[in-house]
């Protein structure tokens, strides 16, 4: 898992030209405006979800963890709280579905602030919990950016 501010997105370049392009897609801030929906970028290798919602109290959430993709999470505007663990801290309570590319967790984490204008990568091995209100529900404009892995 990483956590960071926009500005600081070059930093991760090195970590895949998928990965830099989702990262170089968030600077440009062409996204943040984009109609609510999906958005290809490059196929099914990367695609943007541009979502709003109002964030919700943690016993309504569950932890999720991918295979396929790497989610990046960046936060347009609001905040949020999001849950983190390593998958192996955590016991499933839903066999990964290859379909939805997504198995259900249960169990305990660590949780951050995310506000506007920062990012979090999840890899794999990272159970997260996103959508999560910090003090109070509240409206979020939030990108996800899908990115296969491999």
């Amino acid at each position: 898992m990483i956590m960071d501010r926009i500005e600081n997105a070059s930093l991760y370049y090195r970590l895949g030209d998928r990965l830099e392009a989702a990262l170089r897609a968030l600077q440009t801030n062409e996204l943040a405006h984009a109609e609510i929906g999906r958005r290809e970028l490059q196929g099914s290798d990367l695609f943007a979800l541009v979502q709003e919602y109002e964030t919700r109290p943690r016993e309504l959430e569950k932890w999720e963890a991918h295979r396929r993709y790497v989610d990046v999470q960046y936060i347009v505007s609001g905040v949020e709280v999001m849950g983190h663990a390593h998958i192996s801290d955590l016991t499933m309570t839903a066999p990964y579905s290859e379909k939805e590319d997504a198995a259900s967790l249960a169990g305990g984490g660590n949780f951050l602030t995310v506000s506007a204008g920062m990012f979090v990568i999840f890899f794999p091995q990272d159970a997260h919990m996103p959508c999560l209100a910090a003090a109070a529900p509240g409206p979020v404009r939030k990108i996800v950016l899908k990115v296969r892995v491999g």
